[in-house]
């Protein structure tokens, strides 16, 4: 099992605020060397947020077809909402009211993987990192 996934950030203060706009909690906050980091769980997975003193800009994982490593985080919606549209309606309405930061990099839409029917959607993070949101609409039928 997956205990957590590591991200860095350029200001882990706004990193925390995205994030709960996203609906997850701080769970934990300490100290890694001189930096400041903390767990966060929700939509079923735990992050880690580590804030870099000298930041550069992160690689454009989604846009760079020639990008190798780490290209997204990926959340199952599907014990979440009915409708991926609907959800991200309720988020960008959220983001609005709170950080007013949200960047939608693929709309809602679907997508065959293997025998499955999903609905897809990607967002970025608040350093531009991507993110997917995939909820299961069913099965391809034969």
């Amino acid at each position: 099992m997956l205990h957590h996934a590591s991200i860095r950030t350029q200001d882990i203060h706004r990193a925390i605020a995205f994030y709960e706009a996203l609906g997850f909690t701080v769970h934990e906050r300490f100290t890694a060397g001189i930096t400041l980091a903390c767990w966060m769980e929700g939509l079923g997975g735990r992050i880690e947020l580590m804030q870099v003193p000298e930041p550069r800009p992160a690689a454009d994982a989604f846009g760079d077809e020639h990008y190798t490593g780490y290209y997204h985080l990926s959340f199952d919606l599907t014990e979440v909402t009915a409708s991926l549209p609907t959800w991200l309606a309720a988020v960008r309405q959220r983001f609005t009211e709170t950080t007013g930061m949200l960047n939608v990099l693929l709309e809602p839409q679907q997508q065959i993987i293997g025998d499955r029917v999903y609905e897809v959607a990607f967002l970025a993070d608040a350093d531009g990192l991507p993110l997917e949101f995939i909820r299961v609409l069913g099965y391809v039928q034969p």
